[in-house]
């Protein structure tokens, strides 16, 4: 019996997912795995006997990565579950930046003419003031071909837009996901210069942090639209307020920053990309999933701090062993097997970064008997499960 910890509100058809008979859910304090949304973790107390922090959403802003991967316990995450939510709003963005559809919803709702024939002769007069152009014939270029990217351009080609696409780090998997209709450019000046919508759908790393600068800037068009629903911290606000004074029309993102609050040319959503129920349910289902196939068989999929890892189960008694990347690790594990004359099945073995994950099968014979204790005296093992 497994027992799951939630915190925040997490969709009843992802934790419905989990068999009573074999999970019990808020039954008990001490958890073997938390189920998370917002809930801030970089404060708190992580205990020794926790395995997993599944969390029902694609950012991981909320968790300590590094320590809890020190402590052995793998983090998962549910990219793309949310992606057709981010997509609809960024399409919707896209709309109301090339239409004057909010202007001339609050002109309306502003007027106090007594009379439908008054109001309807104002309406002539002033609609030219909300005369907008149209989406199709745009060129847009989207900066992150993953999940939500690929799927905007997707759309963007069938309302008959121009897309130009930027991905350096586009895997083999992902870009079966880009339509070919898609023009990939091989250098982000190349994108930046002769597009009329930029749309920003790239992870957040240290290392990008106010990454879209005066040298982004400089290279756009003027008049230019820029779109960003992936994390607020990708841009430097003090360069986008200069931006917007002469190469940047409007700046729409759904992260508000204080700095730009009340500025006529930035549109700020309430973080609300992910805000569908269908996306709610959808993160729930998989993060329920993916935590439960490695509470069950060890396999690990969509991890934000270790590689993802996957061996079929067939049943064979299994370890899973959780370790420092460093050289020689897999042999002194396999070394320790077999001096206790236990015979390696089949094994894999993949590394991320300072970590490392090994997954073991070995014969079932029942009379082959290790203790876990063994692996744990190899320097670096953090965390060692036996199926």
């Amino acid at each position: 019996m497994f027992h799951i910890k939630t915190y925040n509100q997490i969709a009843a058809e992802g934790l419905t997912r989990f068999e009573p008979s074999e999970y019990a859910v808020n039954a008990a304090e001490q958890a073997d795995a938390w189920v998370i949304r917002s809930h801030d973790v970089h404060e708190a107390e992580i205990p020794p006997y926790l395995l997993a922090i599944a969390r029902a959403g694609a950012g991981v802003n909320n968790l300590p990565l590094e320590r809890l991967a020190r402590q052995g316990v793998v983090v998962f995450h549910t990219p793309g579950a949310n992606a057709n939510a981010v997509k609809e709003l960024v399409l919707a963005s896209m709309l109301l930046s090339v239409r004057p559809i909010l202007q001339g919803v609050n002109w309306v709702n502003d007027q106090t003419f007594s009379s439908q024939t008054l109001l309807e002769r104002a309406m002539e007069d002033e609609k030219r003031r909300f005369v907008g152009s149209e989406l199709r014939g745009k060129k847009v270029g989207i900066v992150g071909l993953g999940a939500i990217g690929s799927a905007l351009a997707s759309d963007l080609i069938q309302l008959g837009v121009d897309v130009i696409g930027y991905d350096p780090h586009l895997s083999v998997d992902g870009a079966w996901n880009v339509s070919k209709q898609v023009k990939r450019a091989r250098y982000l000046s190349e994108l930046l210069a002769d597009i009329d919508l930029l749309s920003i759908h790239m992870p957040l790393t240290d290392d990008k942090r106010g990454v879209i600068d005066d040298a982004w800037f400089s290279q756009m068009k003027r008049g230019i639209t820029v779109l960003n629903f992936a994390r607020g911290e990708l841009v430097n606000d003090e360069h986008l307020l200069r931006a917007l004074d002469d190469q940047v029309a409007t700046y729409i993102t759904d992260f508000p920053k204080h700095v730009l609050l009340g500025h006529p040319r930035v549109l700020a959503f309430p973080h609300l990309g992910a805000s569908t129920k269908e996306s709610e349910v959808n993160c729930a289902i998989q993060a329920v999933d993916t935590l439960k196939a490695y509470l069950e068989t060890g396999n690990i999929r969509h991890s934000a701090n270790f590689p993802d890892t996957e061996l079929p189960y067939i049943g064979k008694r299994r370890l899973a062993v959780l370790h420092l990347n460093v050289p020689n690790m897999v042999g002194q594990i396999a070394s320790r097997l077999a001096e206790a004359s236990i015979n390696i099945d089949n094994m894999v073995n993949r590394s991320r970064g300072d970590v490392a994950y090994t997954l073991i099968d070995i014969d079932n014979h029942q009379h082959e008997q290790l203790s876990v204790h063994t692996l744990y005296e190899i320097e670096g093992v953090m965390r060692v499960r036996e199926f």
